[in-house]
Parts: C-alpha cells; structure tokens; sequence
C-alpha cells in the first residue's frame, strides 16, 4: 500500500510535466537565421525609395498636361458659351493644384485595405515588421535594426504613395466623366476641342497604364529578396505571423479553426452537391445534361474573351475601372529609358568560292520608339580570313559606324532601313596582312544606304530574346571604291 502512495506523486509530477511540454510545443518557436542577408534591407530601401520618386515625378507631369489640356479647352469653349465653360471646367488650376500638392509629401498615412492589392508588397512589409517585432531573429547590432527599420518606413512610404496615386486617378476618371458628359451637351463644338478631348483621354490612359506598370514591377521582386523571403518562410513563426498580420489576412480572416474537422461541421460534401445537380438534371429530359454542357461551354468562351479585355486593359492588376481606349496604346509610353532600349549583335560574312573572306561583328542598341519603331546606333568590326583554305590568316579589315531603323509590317517581318559609314583600307593584299589602319583619313570611309526586310524569330532563352533575319540591298554599293556587294544578309541577336 504504501508503495502505491509513493507512485501517486510521480505520476502527478510526470503528468504536469507533459502537460508542459506540449504547451510549449504549441508556441512557435523563433530560431535564429545565421546566414540571412544583410543586403535583403539594402534592395528592399533603394527599389521602393526609387520607385516612390519616380511615381512622384510621373504623376505630378500627367496631372500638369492634363491641367493645361483643361485650360486649352476651357478657352475654346468659352469662345462661344462663357457661362457653360466655366459650369463645365470650373478653377482648373486650383482642382489640380491640390491634387499636386497631395502626392508631394514624403509620407503619407497608409490605409489598410485601400487602393490595390500588392501581393509582394504585403509579404515584403509583413516580413519586416516580423523582424522589427523579434528582433532575436537577426543580430543584434544596431545598424542592422535602424535598417530593418528603415525599410519599412520606406515600403510604408512607397504603399501610403499608391493609394494616393489611385486617388488621383479616381478624379482624373471623375474629370473625364464630367466634361465628356458636359460637352456632349452641346450643340456646336468649337473647332479643335473634339481633338483636344481625345488628347486627355489618351493622357488619363495612360497614367492608369502607369500605375499598373509600377505595380508589376513591384510584384517582381529581386532575387536578394526572394532569398530573404525564402528564409523567413522555413521559420514557423512567420508563417503564423503572415496569416495574422498580413494584409491579405486582414480581407480574407480565418477561422480559428480553420483545417480542422470540426470547421467542415454542417458543410455539403461533394457526394451530396453531385446527387443533387442529378436530381435536377433527371427533371429536364434526355438531353438536359447535354444542353446544360452547351451552355456551359458557352459561358466559359465569354468568359475567357472578357478576360482576355481586362488583361489588356491591366484588369488583373487593380485597374478594372480603366476604359477600353479609342485608340491603339503603346505599351512602350509608360516604361523607363533603359526598359525601352534592346540590345542585339548581328554577323555578316562575304565570301568568295565558298569560301568566307571576311566577317563583320555588329553590336546595336536599339530605342523602341513604339511596338511597332525601333531606332538605334550601332558598331562592327571586319575581320579577314585570309585568301582561301590554304591560306587562312586572321587580319584587321576594318571597322564601321551604324544607324536603323526599323517598322512592322505585318506579323514578325519589318522594313529595315539605315545609313553605315564604313572603313576599309586599299590596299592590294588586305587579305594577306595586317593591314596598317588610318582610320583617320575620310577617303578611307565609304558610304552605305541599306532598306530590305527583317524577320524576327522568338527565341525561349534567358539571354536571347529573339532571333533577327536580315535581307538589304546597299543602294550605295555602286559608288563605293573597291566596289562591294549590293546584298547583304545578317544574322541577330537581341537581347
């Protein structure tokens, strides 16, 4: 008996302590990432603060054209009815001028929930606050803390800034309602407003165009910062901090519950959804189920042609409200300088019996003008190959100074057009030696005027885009001296 006493109190202790242990098995734990990088913070601040500045300075330029575009049509519509221009356009200085001064400060107060949803943006701020908050998880230097901190001021910063954009947007749209419904009133419309309307509309598109672009780009994120997030991901605290803090979260909030059997209470099965479509198809005849397949069949091709509209329209990123424009967009408007510059190399060779003689090495950059124009400058370099098979002999043959252009036809072919300067020296045995170069002289330069036809192939490569087919006809070959051949095909890369 008394042994059964002195068991009693270590089964106790045991029992107590087990209970213990599985609480602290439910707490996350907050391991430490040794290996995170530190660089992580760096990429996050200067894309977001760069990002921030630019949609400053673009959205302060459209609200300027599109204030003087007002302004111009006021004055033409007050030319023959004073009184329904300024009910139409009211103080157009003083509307937009407070639309200005609202994107101008550094930071703005950022409401959850507004404006559109930024999927990398929402993991980028929830991943920093998490590290603000545990500070454990990193070292424990102070640099690196005011930088985790400052990070997310500045993403705090860049999002309160797109919500203010959308809002600009907002009464850009508002504007445009307005004086199209106003001047649709009238009778007899000044010569020229009609233009000038159009005008703002292709402005208003293309912020909202804007804005959509700055949004990809900020679901695109760096591969710094996808190692940071891949890191953060493997700690289970994280992952329970994203679904409590996130702001996706925030719109779409979980049960407590959630995954777990008893939050499938009360719910149909698939088994009970399945016998009750039966139950009503067995009403409709034979071929009821046929007919309901039509229909649906039909819906789905409706439904996929209107997605294919808002994709095009920037419908899958937040900007549903955008109006199909009257015009044909270039996509090429709303990107950066060097996000519209496309970089190739091309080869050309000359040969004699089969055999090459010389080959010309081209590099290009190229600005896209629109979808359909690409200018550009370029440099090549003519190397010899020596006479023929038996007499191979690497030389210096000359260097050349390039410019194109380039316009769609139809499809993937191009008229290509461009004007070459090109140094080769006379001499009697410039494919035997090194010929000495005097690059200097401009009678060692000829001239060359090039238009053909280009046919560009896409090419699935990270680094190649595409492969560029070239056929031209040097309309200047006959005045050249040697003379040279008047067709020239070449073979490019762009990428």
């Amino acid at each position: 008996m008394r042994k059964y006493l002195l068991l009693i109190p270590v089964f106790i202790i045991s029992m107590l302590y087990c209970k213990v242990s599985r609480a602290q098995e439910k707490e996350p734990v907050v391991d430490k990432i040794i290996n995170f990088p530190t660089t992580f913070f760096n990429k996050v601040q200067n894309k977001y603060a760069n990002l921030e500045d630019r949609l400053t300075k673009q959205t302060e330029k459209y609200l300027q054209r599109l204030k003087k575009k007002e302004k111009k049509m006021k004055r033409k519509l007050a030319k023959v009815d004073s009184a329904k221009a300024e009910q139409t356009f009211g103080d157009v200085d003083a509307q937009y001028d407070k639309m200005i001064a609202s994107i101008q400060p550094d930071s703005l107060p950022v409401k959850r929930g507004a404006g559109a949803y930024i999927p990398m943006v929402d993991s980028v701020k929830t991943s920093l606050a998490f590290l603000e908050k545990n500070s454990t998880v990193l070292s424990q230097s102070k640099d690196l803390q005011d930088k985790v901190k400052g990070s997310l001021s500045q993403v705090s910063q860049l999002q309160g800034k797109m919500q203010q954009s959308e809002q600009v947007k907002a009464f850009i749209q508002q504007r445009k309602s307005q004086i199209k419904e106003s001047l649709g009133r009238v009778t007899n419309l000044p010569k020229g407003l009609t233009n000038e309307f159009a005008g703002f509309q292709k402005e208003a598109y293309y912020y909202s165009a804007q804005l959509k672009e700055y949004r990809d780009m900020l679901n695109d994120p760096d591969k710094m910062v996808q190692k940071g997030l891949s890191l953060l991901n493997k700690l289970p605290a994280f992952t329970q901090f994203m679904k409590q803090n996130s702001e996706l979260a925030s719109l779409f909030r979980l049960p407590d519950n959630y995954g777990t059997p008893q939050s499938l209470a009360g719910l149909q099965t698939r088994s009970q959804v399945q016998q009750q479509i039966q139950n009503q198809l067995a009403g409709g005849g034979p071929n009821a189920q046929q007919y309901l397949q039509q229909n649906l069949q039909a819906a789905q091709s409706q439904l996929n042609t209107l997605k294919d509209k808002l994709n095009k329209l920037g419908g899958g990123g937040g900007s549903g409200d955008m109006d199909m424009p009257d015009f044909k967009p270039n996509t090429q408007r709303t990107k950066s300088f060097w996000q519209r510059l496309e970089y190739g190399t091309n080869i050309q060779t000359a040969k004699n019996n089969f055999f090459p003689t010389t080959t010309d090495f081209g590099v290009s950059v190229g600005y896209k003008i629109s979808d359909k124009n690409t200018i550009g400058l370029g440099a090549s370099y003519k190397m010899g190959w020596g006479q023929d098979i038996k007499h191979i002999k690497i030389t210096n043959q000359g260097m050349g100074l390039r410019s194109f252009i380039d316009v769609k036809l139809k499809g993937s072919f191009y008229l290509s057009g461009g004007l070459e300067y090109n140094y080769q020296p006379i001499t009697s045995d410039s494919l035997n030696t090194n010929t000495v170069m005097h690059w200097n002289e401009i009678s060692s330069w000829s001239k060359s005027g090039l238009i053909g036809i280009s046919k560009i192939i896409s090419v699935k490569s990270k680094f190649f885009k595409k492969t560029k087919l070239q056929l031209l006809f040097d309309f200047l070959s006959f005045q050249q001296v040697p003379r040279t051949q008047p067709i020239k095909f070449r073979v490019g890369y762009n990428f």
